[in-house]
């Protein structure tokens, strides 16, 4: 063997060798390529049974707009066959497909438009004929998955999400209107309201509560925290909302703020909310807190009321306890204060006034309670009976269920009533016996004119039987039924004209009537208080009698007063002619035509001339006392200031005479009356003259003239003895004797009387008075007119 054998032979044993580890090598390879052929084809299985089962189907779009897609996303889109190319997704005319799809535009421009911009799209597609909602989620594939321009487009069922998102969006709609209605409602609120943070800083108000704290805006109130009530600090809202935000539990507290520039009373109300704030809102309680402070002052002004009543009275609460009594109901059940001041319960009261002997005897007592104690829940408005206690006492009690559940009663001590009562029944028969057995005729009628009562004299009277009485007939019928019985029949009418009178005028008036046997009866109407009219009838036959003889007596002494008032004037006349001789001849004898007389004859003389003087006075003042009112008058303006002047001055000398001063008072109030010049200075003169003849020396005489705008007055006063009852009653009769006077005077008391005619027929009015020791003033009033 050659060296190049073994070479050869080494060569070839490593080619054999290189060719055994290549084939192990291959072999190994190829084992592992079939573990991973089997691994990979496990994944395709299971990534094909995961698409398979997918709720996402794929459809694929390449570059030249060749549709590829499942069957059963064919069925899903609705179409009748799976499309090929991409327009036979568009809805128009004229497409392949069997069925339209009107989301197929959109869904067509979406993906050409992702396959030049390569722009994701998403799209919500309800397929034609169904009720099935689909979302298609697009975008250009990856290159592992085809050439560039190629879109994958993946639908999913989305109708199960989609009816839930339109049922969260119908949900989010209807909350969003109550949200905006509660917002609404919260900002319309008349009352203030806001919401806290956390934090408890004011986040939100309304408008109410901008108004209340005066700010313009609600962003202002946040920014400035500004709160309802200014305390210091403005602790009082916060500490109500803090107790409200730590406690989890609403808060209310009532705080005075300043609304409007008045001070009001609110009541805070914070509620904690679940983020940890809260939400508030403020009522004004300012009219509630003034009517409860009204409605005490009247529970007080009422239970002071019935501190006065004489009534007792007892309040129980729902509790059956005393809560008040008044005064007369301690008196009345001799109830202690003290005793009273526990609030003792109901029955205890009971049992209280039974010790005291203040409730009816009753044999089951427990019972009787009971009974009483149902009055607390009895469905009637109102309870009431008598209690008849020991010693005569009646009380009548009446018992008030309260709407809040307690019990009112009120004792009335009726004891006097009942007293009264029967003292009442007596003096009605008493009443009844008296008006039957009366000497007057009556009968008592009611308002629509039907006799209703009558006694015996009234059927003697009319001779009616009491059968047609017992009929109560009207006045109309009755006075047909008597109108026979009187001497004018005629006159019966009287008898329904008083009754309607005073039965429906209310006004009383009488009459007379005679009857054809000769009988004056008298009648009277009197309205009685209860409405209706009572008809009295009395005989005045017999007064009648006399009142006609009365009358014919006045006649003759009326003429026999005019012969002798003609008589006095015509003697007066008479007694003026030798008068008048004799002062003619006196005063030729005193001028001394039948020569020179004497001393002693002057004398004699002068005492005839004033003799003379004084008599044919007395003759004037007797005329003019006989003269008529029908006297005729020279009526002119008078000046009141010169006539009592001139009227003063003529009676000087006889003051001066007497010793009397004489004084004079005119005020410029006097003025003029309409009048006689002469008559109403001698009206004054006999003023004068009377006071000055019943006055002694040394006394006074004031005449004092005043007016007003309606009447003048003269008054003459003097500071003498005065006069007496009788003297003043009789001062102004002119037959009378004189009052007051003095041996020797002219007086004989004619002057009052004629003051008095003269002042009367001026239509004036002349007065007396006057006062043992202490003067006398008279006082004549004439009108202006």
């Amino acid at each position: 063997m050659t060296i190049a054998e073994p070479i050869a032979l080494l060569v070839l044993g490593a080619v054999l060798a290189i060719l055994v580890a290549l084939a192990a090598y291959a072999f190994y390879r190829s084992v592992q390529g079939a573990r991973i052929a089997r691994v990979q084809r496990a994944e395709a299985e299971r990534a094909h049974a995961l698409i398979g089962h997918s709720p996402a189907m794929a459809m694929r779009v390449d570059p030249d707009q060749r549709v590829s897609l499942p069957l059963a996303l064919v069925d899903r889109l609705g179409f009748g066959r799976a499309p090929e190319r991409l327009e036979e997704l568009r809805n128009e005319p004229g497409v392949v497909a069997e069925t339209e799809f009107p989301d197929g535009a959109r869904l067509v421009a979406a993906i050409i438009e992702a396959q030049s911009a390569a722009r994701p799209f998403r799209l919500a597609l309800r397929p034609p004929g169904s009720a099935r909602r689909l979302i298609a989620i697009g975008d250009r594939a990856p290159e592992t998955l085809g050439p560039a321009g190629t879109v994958i487009v993946w639908f999913f069922d989305a109708t199960d999400i989609q009816t839930e998102l339109d049922r969260a969006e119908s949900e989010a709609d209807r909350l969003r209107a109550a949200f905006e209605s509660l917002t609404g409602l919260i900002e319309a609120a008349p009352m203030p309201m806001w919401y806290r943070g956390p934090d408890l800083r004011l986040a939100m108000v309304n408008s109410a509560y901008v108004q209340a704290v005066e700010m313009s805006d609600a962003a202002g109130v946040i920014a400035r925290q500004v709160e309802l009530v200014e305390t210091a600090g403005h602790l009082g809202p916060i500490v109500n909302a803090a107790e409200a935000r730590d406690s989890g539990r609403a808060q209310v507290t009532a705080l005075p703020a300043t609304i409007g520039g008045a001070r009001r009373m609110l009541r805070f109300h914070d509620v904690p909310m679940p983020d940890g704030g809260t939400a508030g809102y403020a009522i004004d309680i300012e009219e509630l807190e003034q009517a409860r402070a009204g409605i005490k002052r009247f529970a007080d002004a009422q239970r002071s009321m019935l501190d006065r009543l004489s009534s007792a009275v007892a309040q129980f609460g729902a509790d059956r306890t005393l809560v008040f009594c008044n005064q007369p109901f301690q008196r009345i059940f001799a109830m202690r204060p003290e005793w009273l001041a526990d609030r003792p319960e109901f029955d205890r009261v009971l049992e209280r006034m039974r010790e005291a002997n203040r409730l009816p005897e009753v044999r089951d007592f427990p019972g009787w309670k009971a009974e009483r104690r149902a009055w607390f829940h009895a469905t009637q408005d109102e309870i009431e009976e008598n209690w008849h206690l020991p010693g005569s006492v009646h009380l009548r009690v009446v018992a008030q269920p309260l709407p809040e559940g307690g019990l009112l009663m009120i004792f009335e001590d009726r004891t006097e009533q009942v007293q009264l009562a029967s003292a009442r029944d007596t003096l009605l028969r008493v009443r009844t016996a008296t008006f039957d057995n009366l000497f007057e005729a009556l009968g008592v009628f009611s308002a629509d004119g039907r006799l209703q009562i009558w006694n015996a004299k009234f059927r003697q009277v009319w001779a009616l039987e009491e059968s047609f009485l017992s009929t109560h007939p009207r006045v109309d019928l009755l006075a047909e039924e008597v109108a026979p019985r009187l001497a004018n029949p005629a006159r019966s009418s009287l008898i329904p004209d008083l009754v309607r009178s005073a039965a429906n005028e209310r006004q009383q008036r009488g009459g007379r009537v005679a009857f054809a046997d000769g009988r004056h009866y008298e009648f009277g109407a009197v309205p009685l208080p209860d409405g209706n009219a009572l008809l009295t009838m009395i005989d005045i036959s017999d007064s009648r009698r006399i009142e006609q003889a009365l009358r014919d007596r006045n006649d003759a002494l009326e003429a026999a007063d005019r012969v002798k008032t003609a008589f006095v004037a015509n003697m007066s006349y008479e007694l003026r002619t030798p008068l008048t001789s004799i002062k003619g001849f006196a005063e030729m004898l005193h001028a001394g035509y039948a020569g020179e007389l004497s001393d002693s004859g002057s004398s004699y003389v002068g005492a005839i001339l004033e003799s003379v003087e004084r008599l044919g006075g007395l003759v004037d003042d007797v005329l003019d006392l006989t003269a008529t009112e029908a006297a005729a008058l020279d009526v002119q303006p008078v000046d009141l200031d010169a006539t009592a002047r001139a009227a003063a001055e003529h009676l000087v000398s006889l003051a001066r005479e007497r010793g009397i001063e004489l004084a004079i008072d005119v005020q410029r109030s006097s003025g003029t009356v309409q009048g006689d010049p002469r008559r109403l200075r001698q009206a004054i003169e006999h003023m004068l003259r009377h006071a000055l003849c019943t006055l002694d020396e040394g006394n006074r005489v004031l005449l004092h003239v005043d007016g007003t705008r309606e009447a003048a007055r003269v008054v003459v006063s003097d500071d003498g003895a005065g006069m007496s009852p009788s003297a003043q009653a009789r001062a102004f009769d002119r037959f009378a004797q004189p009052a007051v006077a003095r041996p020797g005077d002219r007086h004989l008391g004619l002057d009052l009387p004629l003051a008095k005619q003269f002042i009367e027929v001026h239509g004036g009015e002349l007065s007396l008075v006057s006062e043992l020791g202490h003067g006398t003033i008279l006082t004549a009033t004439l009108p202006r007119k």
